[in-house]
């Protein structure tokens, strides 16, 4: 992978959600590992989208985020198994220039 591109997608990811930039990695998992899930998941793929160009029209951003507010303690989502999006996935959308299953799978 392209290291200047990683090094463009973990500053954005740095500036949006205010993480440290170390903990921002290729393997990093946004919600799991970033904190970051329901609208705030969603304004950050949209703002990743505008960004560096990359299509989000087939993104299912519910397969991959939790929402947010009561939702933190699991009330409506146990047993939903979420799927993982790391910041590698990110930077495969923007080489793809789509961020979809087909992207985030290959």
């Amino acid at each position: 992978m392209n290291e200047n591109l990683f090094e463009e997608i973990q500053a954005f990811i740095v500036e949006k959600i205010g993480v440290d930039e170390v903990e921002v990695t290729q393997e990093a998992l946004l919600q799991d590992d970033l904190g970051v899930y329901g609208d705030d998941a969603v304004d950050l793929i949209v703002a990743f989208s505008k960004k560096f160009k990359v299509d989000v029209s087939n993104f299912m951003a519910a397969d991959y985020f939790k929402p947010e507010g009561l939702d933190i303690l699991g009330f409506f989502s146990k047993g939903i198994p979420r799927k993982n999006l790391t910041v590698g996935h990110l930077e495969k959308a923007v080489i793809a220039g789509r961020l979809d299953e087909e992207v985030i799978n290959s």
